[in-house]
């Protein structure tokens, strides 16, 4: 692209930061305390210029808050004023969509403007506790994206629509297709929406991934152009080591859950990793693998790294840290060094 004699071309608008908080329950607390500090959290973003805040559904994990996502939602949105508030995400097979369809309206509703929509096709726990929803574990896997665009009709309120949505019908809510796989890009390329990729814990498919939503995209009346948002694990402390020191408490995380041992938030370990077997250290290395853990200035450069590598549209930050103060802190640090200067 030509520019004028003397002219330099304006600069790329800086990569947006947001917030998605599994609403942690550390060892020795209580899911009270989460709710609450997951509030704190919000609100610091919020001051900070953080885009969105998203909370995920889990459901029968001893270290996560947010099962019942929407209650969740809605007690954030209430203690904020500005900042999105955003499921990420609904996993949309333990649901009826319309059920969806009406909690999401009330959200939008109640705050309008402010409120995101992210689908997932996981069941967000275990087998049995899958069953414990009346999930169908025998669903055709075709029924998600069936699933979703039954949704979007109850939001969208065709004239002709037969149940409607109420509250629901009419309103403008966003609605994100989350993956960690190729079926969730081809789904959100398919149907014109914005799609969200899980590389904060797993990140193997992710450039694939981004390549074939970009390629396949279809412009569709909620969306013009490909927008892809990547998720990214930024510890951030005042030095590499004690950035380091605090990431062992996520590596503890991942190693349980992998372990079929899933637990509340451990507090950090010195030297954690090194005493792991080599098949759990390369576990880490894997799931950890899209992540920027260490000083402002490591955490800066790493982030640019990823960018470059990825060019996402907006960045969803997650901070799996044991002391609730370290990890606000994590992310005050953060906002100081993003966009680099």
């Amino acid at each position: 692209m030509s520019t004028l004699p003397g002219r330099t071309p304006p600069a790329a608008p800086p990569i947006p930061l947001s917030i998605l908080d599994l609403c942690p329950i550390v060892q020795g607390g209580t899911a009270a305390q989460a709710l609450q500090q997951s509030l704190l959290l919000a609100q610091l973003g919020e001051r900070l210029g953080f885009r969105r805040f998203w909370l995920a559904e889990h459901h029968g994990m001893p270290g996560i808050a947010s099962a019942a996502t929407a209650v969740v939602m809605a007690h954030v949105a209430a203690g904020t004023s500005t900042i999105r508030i955003g499921a990420g995400g609904v996993m949309l097979p333990n649901h009826s969509p319309l059920v969806i369809a009406e909690q999401f309206g009330t959200l939008e509703s109640l705050h309008p403007g402010r409120i995101d929509l992210g689908l997932g096709r996981a069941p967000g726990s275990d087998p049995r506790t899958a069953r414990a929803l009346r999930r169908n574990l025998d669903t055709d896997p075709d029924a998600f994206p069936q699933d979703v665009m039954e949704l979007m009709a109850y939001l969208d309120a065709p004239e002709r629509q037969p149940v409607r949505a109420v509250p629901g019908a009419g309103l403008s809510i966003p609605i994100w297709i989350l993956g960690s796989s190729l079926f969730g890009a081809q789904l959100a390329a398919a149907l014109g929406l914005p799609y969200a990729f899980a590389s904060h814990f797993a990140p193997a498919q992710v450039l694939d991934a981004i390549a074939i939503y970009r390629a396949h995209f279809k412009p569709s009346a909620r969306l013009a152009r490909p927008q892809v948002m990547l998720g990214v694990n930024v510890i951030a402390a005042d030095t590499d080591e004690q950035a380091r020191w605090l990431a062992t408490s996520i590596q503890q995380a991942f190693v349980n859950l992998r372990s079929g041992r899933p637990a509340p938030l451990p507090p950090p370990v010195a030297g954690y990793a090194d005493a792991l077997e080599p098949p759990q250290r390369a576990l880490l290395d894997s799931v950890l693998a899209v992540s920027a853990i260490g000083s402002p200035a490591t955490v800066r450069e790493r982030l640019g790294e990823i960018v470059a590598r990825t060019q996402p549209d907006e960045l969803m930050v997650t901070a799996q840290v044991y002391d609730p103060a370290a990890r606000r802190r994590s992310f005050e640090l953060l906002a100081g060094v993003w966009p680099p200067g």
